[in-house]
């Protein structure tokens, strides 16, 4: 029987109760995602955990929740809705951690969905774009279904993977999901100017997607001798890499490389990344790994978040008890970075939401889960400076939080709190 078959032909090889992963971000399979939705009428109690993934995800639809059951490790604006609807979960995972969950058979794994690069003369295919758990996924799944495809670019590192440990392939020939840098605001370029000012020549960078991660990358046109490792990046470090600032000459990990494990952006970065072998992808139990991140000297891990209170206890999975995201790999590199020999763990975010209400308060929203506890943050930056929070207090914390808020929400804040804790010596 050949291994070319239709998406439609592969995806009957999946039973009622089996578990399937399927590879996460830009490499999204959907050809083989909306071929398992059309059997929904035949299947019971699938279910479909994975990363964030892009595109339709037809198979979450809630109408079909006897059929699939969604398990989120990051949560997704394309399966949110899961979660109030019932047909989804979320099982909260540092991404250090996720290759564990299927290499320990904590979550045994039926069937793997994943989308590569067609393959070369000798029989490699390359996962492209997200490596993250997949290859842990792939290792202990009992059938693996590839979406084969000459648009996904061919990247190094882990992310290749021989012929024979596929056992079905379905050709496509389609850009795989793509996202344009967005135009960086007045607000956003004040944030990045402060994360900017933090990082000295010869650092290794950690950021993750957005607009402010660009704006920061973007005030760095006259730093030398950055590294990258991180577990994602974007456009915003092509030009630094082509004008020779991100060289990564002076990191501790795969010195001379850029280190990701997965990549979201536009054509331009799918372009710059295919066969490309300065660029190495690696798993997420690798790049997102505490003990390494610390060997980079001048490590600096920007991250963000949903709310931080005046501690410094940052919440960046969930709005109160409402699951919106996912720890992905905050701790990992915020750990990383504190321990790294001159690092600096930042987390970076506006002061207000779109409707006014302030992201600097006096004590998180109830249910809400903490990312980041109070003990592992050094900086938080907003448009209106920077708190460094190293060492500090609990009251001198507050007074720092409370200059970075916005103007409109201080005396609240402040007010707020000292009437709480009113009583108790800090």
């Amino acid at each position: 029987m050949s291994k070319y078959l239709s998406a439609d032909e592969a995806v009957k090889v999946i039973n009622s109760n089996d578990r399937i992963y399927v590879q996460a971000a830009a490499a999204t399979p959907t050809v083989l995602t909306k071929a398992l939705a059309e059997r929904a009428s035949e299947l019971r109690n699938v279910e479909v955990c994975h990363m964030h993934t892009e595109g339709e995800a037809p198979y979450s639809n809630p109408e079909l929740s006897d059929s699939f059951h969604v398990n989120s490790f990051f949560i997704g604006k394309n399966v949110r809705h899961t979660l109030a609807a019932g047909n989804g979960s979320y099982t909260p995972v540092f991404l250090s951690e996720l290759p564990l969950l299927f290499r320990k058979n904590v979550l045994p794994i039926n069937v793997v969905f994943i989308h590569v690069s067609i393959p070369d003369s000798h029989g490699y295919c390359s996962l492209g774009v997200s490596v993250e758990a997949t290859l842990a996924a792939i290792e202990n799944a009992k059938t693996v279904i590839a979406q084969v495809n000459p648009q996904m670019p061919r990247t190094f590192g882990d992310s290749l993977l021989h012929i024979s440990k596929i056992d079905y392939l379905v050709e496509v020939d389609r850009p795989i999901y793509s996202q344009e840098m967005a135009v960086i605001s007045p607000l956003e370029g004040k944030i990045g100017s402060f994360v900017a000012s933090l990082i000295d020549d010869g650092s290794t960078l950690q950021m993750g997607i957005g607009s402010i991660p660009n704006a920061a990358l973007a005030k760095l046109t006259n730093h030398k001798n950055l590294g990258l490792h991180t577990e994602m990046f974007s456009d915003g470090v092509i030009d630094l890499i082509e004008n020779d600032i991100i060289n990564c000459n002076y990191k501790g990990i795969c010195r001379g490389r850029a280190l990701a494990t997965f990549l979201i952006g536009s054509q331009r970065l799918y372009d710059f990344v295919n066969d490309n072998p300065f660029v190495e992808m690696r798993e997420s139990s690798y790049v997102n790994d505490t003990s390494k991140i610390r060997k980079n000297p001048k490590m600096v891990a920007i991250n963000s978040a949903i709310e931080v209170d005046v501690t410094g206890q940052v919440c960046a999975d969930s709005i109160g008890a409402q699951m919106y995201s996912g720890v992905g790999g905050q701790m990992d590199f915020i750990r990383g970075a504190s321990l790294s020999e001159g690092g600096k763990a930042i987390i970076a975010l506006p002061s207000i939401t779109k409707r006014g209400e302030s992201r600097i308060v006096p004590f998180l929203k109830q249910g809400a889960g903490v990312v980041s506890t109070r003990s592992h943050v050094q900086y938080i930056i907003t448009e209106n400076g920077i708190a460094d929070l190293y060492g500090k207090t609990l009251r001198q914390r507050a007074a720092e939080m409370v200059r970075i808020a916005h103007p409109n929400h201080q005396e609240w804040i402040e007010k707020t709190y000292y009437e709480m804790i009113n009583g108790i010596v800090v």
